[in-house]
């Protein structure tokens, strides 16, 4: 191979150099008229994924019944909707209609409520089991695993 500046046979490894917005195969004495231009680092093959058998996170919900079980917690304290509502930072229009059915309090404030009125709100919904979630159980059902395929 020959220098594309000078025109001498190049010994070793060529250097790619850009001079005047042209990258040229250079000897080692020409690339200083340019910037040596470095060789990209190759693109590795990507490791392949092993997927483990996954643990459920559980996951807590309030109870159904979060309504009464505040009340009378509540009214066993001898405390009105508003001094509740003072013991747990949040206002009485929200007490009243956690109360009342008409909103379900969300884990931070079932947790508060809890804490406050010594009773349980929180239940947590986690059956234990482990689960593969594989690339299958991220692709959801299909007809195959539903229907019943009847052979001859």
């Amino acid at each position: 191979m020959r220098c594309e500046i000078c025109g001498k046979k190049i010994v070793g490894e060529p250097v790619k150099t850009k001079i005047e917005s042209s990258i040229m195969v250079t000897c080692n004495e020409c690339s200083k008229f340019g910037k040596v231009q470095r060789e990209p680092p190759k693109a590795r093959k990507p490791r392949p994924v092993r997927r483990s058998p996954k643990f459920r996170e559980p996951s807590e919900e309030v109870i159904e019944d979060f309504k009464d079980i505040i009340r009378k917690g509540r009214e066993r304290k001898g405390w009105t909707r508003e001094v509740l509502a003072e013991k747990v930072y949040e206002k009485a229009s929200v007490v009243n209609r956690v109360e009342s059915g008409k909103m379900v309090p969300d884990i931070k404030l079932a947790k508060k409520l809890e804490k406050i009125l010594d009773v349980t709100l929180i239940e947590k919904t986690d059956d234990g089991k482990q689960e593969d979630l594989g690339p299958r159980a991220r692709r959801g059902a299909t007809i195959g695993d539903i229907a019943r395929i009847k052979r001859n």
